[in-house]
């Protein structure tokens, strides 16, 4: 019995609830942007108290910027591509060194974010509920990432990082079957990937949204030149 409730929950939420989620993330993303474009924004608070914002928010921004491209290319990269010349052990220990250094910026500097969105009167007051929970999530998410460091150092063979992307492909890439590759895995692994999931169906609802709107073209915008007015006779 006991079985048979874990087999159908991990199919529940490392089979379907993927799709879900990224049915939401994208479906509730667009809709925000047609009818809620005044709340499309950041929603800084730095004016309100200045004290460890820079701080906090660099470390922050920093270590969820790397980890999430780390991820992103780490997952979902076929491991015939970086067989020839990189071993999947190599591999997950340079996961590992890098994702750790770039999880404690990330855990420091949320940590730093999350009291101060709490303990700071004006700040708390400008908060709404959505934006203590996520940036809660985010920084529990990172605390059981720095966690998962610990489990791979038992297993530095690079197998349970082939797991783990065989899952992320089969799902992005429909291949079926996705939800058999966690049978196996440790709970640890199994919340972590979990808590994302829940991180990406919370984000059309969310500040998270401004991620859409990095200004790209500033890179790219030809010179604005400013003249001085000229100076009346």
């Amino acid at each position: 019995m006991y079985d048979a409730i874990a087999h159908y929950l991990t199919h529940l939420i490392y089979g379907y609830y993927p799709y879900l989620a990224g049915t939401v993330f994208l479906l509730g993303s667009l809709l925000r942007f047609d009818h809620g474009q005044y709340t499309w924004k950041t929603g800084s608070s730095q004016m309100l108290s200045s004290k460890n914002m820079r701080l906090g928010s660099n470390l922050f921004h920093i270590g969820i910027i790397v980890i999430f491209f780390g991820h992103l290319v780490g997952m979902l990269t076929p491991h015939w591509v970086y067989e020839p010349f990189l071993h999947a052990g190599t591999k997950q220990l340079v996961a590992i060194v890098v994702g750790g250094i770039a999880g404690a910026m990330c855990v420091v500097g949320g940590a730093m974010l999350l009291y101060r969105r709490l303990a700071n009167p004006r700040v708390k007051a400008s908060s709404s509920m959505m934006d203590t929970l996520i940036l809660g999530l985010i920084v529990l998410q990172a605390c059981l990432g720095m966690v998962t460091i610990i489990f791979s150092l038992g297993h530095m063979d690079g197998e349970m990082m082939l797991t783990l992307s065989s899952w992320a492909q089969s799902i992005v890439f429909f291949s079926g079957g996705a939800a058999d590759y966690m049978q196996e895995v440790s709970w640890i692994y199994k919340l972590h990937i979990f808590i994302g999931l829940t991180i990406i169906l919370l984000f059309p609802f969310s500040r998270l949204v401004h991620v859409w709107s990095v200004p790209f073209g500033y890179v790219t915008r030809r010179y604005q030149l400013v003249r001085r007015r000229p100076k009346r006779a």
